[in-house]
């Protein structure tokens, strides 16, 4: 914080470093006295400069909150601001922290050996006849495996099963990640065995309430590569409980009616010409501009939303207003007179800033890089996977969300009318094959899901794509999905290809390595697919 006698930063300075910390934390948490506000996965923002002031506002479904930020202090990885509240006489301190993980070092690693005692009981009493061996949770980087999971052995005789297991006390996504570290442990335990015993299997532990995740995923593993068995721990009465995988239910796989684009430009036509009144002129051939949804429509720059229109109902009235808004990533002002200043000076810095040569150390050029990357696979995507419908493509389809686990980032057909998921990562991803399997397994019921049109009882049956108007004119073919997973050649991590191996024959992958430097030329550089001898 600023000492005493030391001027407190210019509000433009104090927005410049919250705006810098939240693109390099995208999961970062907002804490107040230890407690967390906001997720910002989750939440909305806006960070701006209004009448001499830094002005912070937050905004998800929980809660909406505020601040005018008097001061920023970083500590370690975390941004303190000192904050005032309307009508409050005192500063409260507001946290901005990496992750909502809150545990500190010491607790987190207690808990963690706590869990692997437990584990080792639970498997010692329901596996009578098996000898629990080596049950560790150490940091092993070259194998990928970290702390948050205990791995292990279960021996009997000649034969041995891989096993690992999460506590309840991780967070959502390190128990969905579960599933990816026991393909690589099994794995790892086939190829670094002394060959005296045979690895059949891997049984993975998960906490009780936990499984729907893991059971659909293990669902869609190759069975005839290894045993794969599923089970729940009860912390408390320490009972492991078997999962049968095979009979989840039904999967949440919700469809909303497509759209039409071409009617929601129109509709937004007023308010997309006044944003780009405000875009600098020279740039404006740059600008993006594509509908989300029948009443709202973003404009983009390489893949980034910079401003939205949205059309809605006017205060004490009927008639419809467009309201716009203006931020890049989750933040979010709404453009009125007095802040049509604070736009242009966005915009002029945005485009500076956000170009295929632009400084890797610029928020601005490192917010998103995976909506980049998809915006130049929509652009190329005719040249560069000629076998694809480029005329037929859908980015971000808000059917598909599952979650923790977003939305599905391009969905197509091929040209023999086959389905097409294409799951897209700028940086290394442990989780790519699982996350997209997740799209692959909810595309997939979709298009099984085949009805008879309404009004032609006679006639083909349609799958829920078709029925809700998705792919015009095109016939939707009712084999399984292709599943394609794209990446930089040198940003693709070593463990993806292992844990593709594991997949079901009936998942039939292809991973495609990209040039390293695709904002300026997207190349397929190789690729691999599930029919590979080597696969």
């Amino acid at each position: 914080m600023a000492g005493k006698g030391e001027a407190a930063a210019a509000p433009h300075l104090l927005a410049r470093r919250i705006e810098e910390y939240l693109a390099d934390h995208p999961a970062a948490a907002v804490l107040e006295d230890g407690r967390v506000l906001f997720d910002m996965r989750t939440t909305r923002y806006s960070v701006s400069e209004s009448h001499g002031r830094c002005l912070i506002e937050l905004w998800s479904e929980e809660r909406n909150l505020v601040r005018t930020v008097v001061d920023v202090e970083e500590r370690a990885q975390c941004l303190r601001l000192a904050t005032r509240r309307m009508g409050a006489p005192k500063p409260q301190t507001l946290e901005l922290v990496p992750t909502s993980d809150r545990r500190t070092p010491t607790a987190r690693d207690a808990a963690r050996r706590n869990y692997q005692r437990l584990l080792e009981r639970a498997l010692t009493r329901h596996f009578i006849g098996s000898k629990v061996d080596g049950l560790r949770s150490a940091m092993d980087l070259e194998h990928s495996f970290g702390p948050a999971y205990v791995r292990g052995r279960l021996l009997r005789g000649t034969a041995a099963d891989a096993v690992i297991g999460v506590g309840a006390a991780e967070s959502g996504a390190m128990v969905d990640g579960v599933l990816t570290l026991g393909v690589l442990w099994l794995d790892y335990c086939r190829q670094k065995g002394d060959g005296r015993r045979h690895f059949g299997g891997l049984k993975v532990v998960i906490p009780a309430g936990a499984w729907r995740t893991t059971a659909e995923r293990m669902a869609w593993l190759n069975h005839g590569a290894a045993d794969f068995q599923l089970f729940t721990l009860d912390e408390r009465s320490e009972e492991l409980t078997q999962v049968d995988f095979r009979d989840t239910g039904n999967l949440d796989a919700r469809l909303v009616h497509a759209f039409s684009a071409e009617a929601a430009l129109e509709r937004c036509g007023q308010g997309i010409e006044r944003l780009m009144s405000l875009v600098p002129p020279a740039a404006r051939g740059r600008v993006e501009v594509r509908a989300s949804a029948a009443h709202e429509v973003g404009l983009l720059l390489h893949g980034l939303e910079f401003a939205r229109v949205r059309q809605g109902i006017a205060a004490n009235s009927f008639a419809r207003e467009d309201q716009i808004t203006f931020g890049a990533g989750a933040s979010e002002t709404p453009l009125t007179p007095e802040s049509e200043a604070l736009c242009r000076g966005l915009l002029e810095r945005l485009f500076l800033s956000r170009h295929a040569d632009g400084l890797r150390t610029d928020p601005l050029f490192r917010l998103q890089p995976e909506r980049w990357l998809e915006a130049e696979l929509r652009a190329g995507i005719a040249e560069l996977l000629p076998g694809l419908r480029g005329d037929l493509l859908y980015a971000q389809v808000p059917a598909l969300s599952t979650g923790d686990r977003g939305m599905l980032d391009l969905l197509t057909l091929d040209r023999g009318g086959r389905l097409a998921v294409i799951e897209l990562k700028a940086e290394e991803d442990l989780h790519l094959p699982m996350q997209a399997l997740d799209y692959w397994i909810r595309v997939r019921a979709l298009n099984s899901d085949r009805q008879a049109a309404a009004g032609n009882e006679g006639g083909r049956p349609l799958s829920a794509f078709e029925r809700q108007g998705y792919f015009a004119g095109a016939e939707v073919a009712p084999q399984p999905p292709r599943l394609l997973l794209a990446a930089p050649a040198l940003r693709i991590h070593p463990a993806n290809e292992p844990v593709l191996r594991y997949f079901a024959p009936q998942v039939e992958w292809e991973l495609i390595a990209l040039s390293e430097h695709w904002r300026r030329e997207l190349k397929v550089i190789f690729r691999k697919r599930s029919s590979d001898p080597r696969a």
